[in-house]
């Protein structure tokens, strides 16, 4: 169950939740609807249908040094019902593999801007989430 590899700067956006197709299509508008530019590649394969992070860490891990890849966001049944789709942020590197936060569509294109230029890892953002593990931005900026 090989994750496809982004050709681009994009973040890898799988869907893992197949119960509703409007959601579906309701999450992927929020996300392109935050910024002009692109920052998500979105897959949608019933073969992920339920994947659990561990089996994402196990596949990754597998993988050869430049196909792995080292982050993905998943659609599961918590971002296609939450108001602000909050993306399961899952970090695939070998240095804190299996470690998740979510990640409203607000902040998404921040993040994936960010990671996708090397200026900052997965652990930046989800060392700086709320008690509920949720990122909202770093202190001083605003959900506006």
């Amino acid at each position: 169950m090989p994750l496809p590899y982004p050709d681009d700067l994009t973040s890898l956006v799988l869907r893992t939740d197949f119960d509703d197709d409007a959601a579906w299509d309701d999450l992927r508008a929020a996300l392109d609807a935050v910024d002009q530019r692109t920052h998500a590649t979105y897959v949608s394969d019933t073969r992920f249908a339920g994947v659990s992070v561990q089996d994402l860490v196990d596949e990754e891990a597998g993988a050869g040094e430049d196909e792995q890849i080292v982050q993905v966001f998943l659609a599961d049944a918590r971002a296609m019902g939450d108001p602000s789709y909050a993306l399961l942020a899952v970090d695939l590197s070998d240095d804190e593999p299996g470690r998740t936060f979510r990640l409203p569509a607000r902040w998404f294109p921040d993040v994936s801007a960010n990671l996708s230029i090397g200026n900052m890892g997965l652990a930046d953002f989800a060392d700086a989430t709320d008690a509920s593990g949720t990122f909202q931005g770093f202190d001083g900026e605003s959900d506006s």
